[in-house]
């Protein structure tokens, strides 16, 4: 068997295997979460467990949003790693954690979410430029989501603003598409496109054909999730990645918390390949 090094190649067979392009998000919320676990030192590890025990035959990737991790101090940082260390090594896990910045800083961001935490992607803003990024993209071996079209209607602030590109005026978030597509020189980069925006998501990958797409906003977002779908994984061998977090992770707080994220995640993964013709078995 072939060993499946990169990020791209691990989604692949990710999404072949589990038959899915669902990606459950672990954003925990001691507010959400099942009220006896928290009774636990270790809830946050003992949640993840669950949720992962549960669905791990159902997802394409993971992404655990680590602001939600940060927020509980140190305690928080150690169930994060913990938490890698429970999913199956043939899923990959994406952290969402937006990073940006210059120099040493950036490469310490990079070898933080890669080197310590041993994530297989992460997601960054482009907004400082390609060298803030380097220390990520030249990682053959990761995956760089690199944000494009965000979900929130703020995103209209800048990314839709127009600007001059040659002899060209395009929006903000197009041009993002276009130095990706420039910038993917090792085959590692992705992009992020809303599920709020189905009309754009056509767009971007009509220019990023062969790029991963992580398509957010399809929960209390109330993204069009056909629409995304069709629009962000139009061949068979399309790399989307369409998150979900809440509406799986905490479909109860009840004793039946687990049973019903697996149901959630079923529910969901049927409802992604009904707009597929490629996984039409799966209807």
């Amino acid at each position: 068997m072939k060993s499946v090094s990169t990020f791209a190649e691990k989604l692949q067979a990710a999404t072949q295997n589990n038959k899915s392009l669902l990606c459950v998000g672990l954003d925990v919320d001691a507010q959400l979460a099942p009220p006896h676990l928290l009774e636990r030192d270790d809830w946050i590890v003992e949640f993840n467990r669950g949720i992962v025990e549960a669905t791990h035959d159902l997802v394409c990737a993971y992404k655990p949003n680590v602001a939600f991790y940060e927020a509980y101090g140190a305690q928080g940082m150690r169930a994060l790693k913990a938490t890698l260390e429970l999913i199956p090594d043939e899923i990959p896990v994406i952290a969402d954690a937006k990073r940006g910045d210059i120099g040493n800083t950036a490469s310490a961001y990079a070898s933080a979410m890669f080197d310590h935490y041993g994530f297989h992607a992460v997601t960054v803003n482009p907004y400082l430029g390609r060298d803030s990024l380097e220390p990520f993209l030249e990682r053959d071996d990761r995956g760089i989501i690199i944000l494009c079209k965000t979900s929130n209607p703020g995103s209209s602030d800048f990314q839709d603003v127009l600007c001059q590109y040659e002899d060209r005026t395009i929006p903000l978030w197009e041009l993002v598409a276009e130095r990706v597509v420039e910038w993917n020189t090792r085959g590692n980069c992705g992009l992020v496109v809303g599920a709020t925006y189905p009309a754009i998501l056509e767009r971007v990958r009509g220019i990023a054909d062969d790029l991963p797409i992580l398509i957010p906003g399809i929960g209390p977002q109330a993204g069009d999730l056909q629409g995304a779908v069709r629009a962000g994984a139009p061949r068979q061998d399309s790399l989307a990645i369409v998150n979900a977090a809440r509406q799986v992770i905490y479909a109860s707080r009840g004793d039946d918390w687990k049973q019903a994220a697996r149901q959630a995640a079923l529910d969901l993964r049927r409802d992604i390949n009904d707009a597929r013709p490629a996984f039409a078995e799966l209807r």
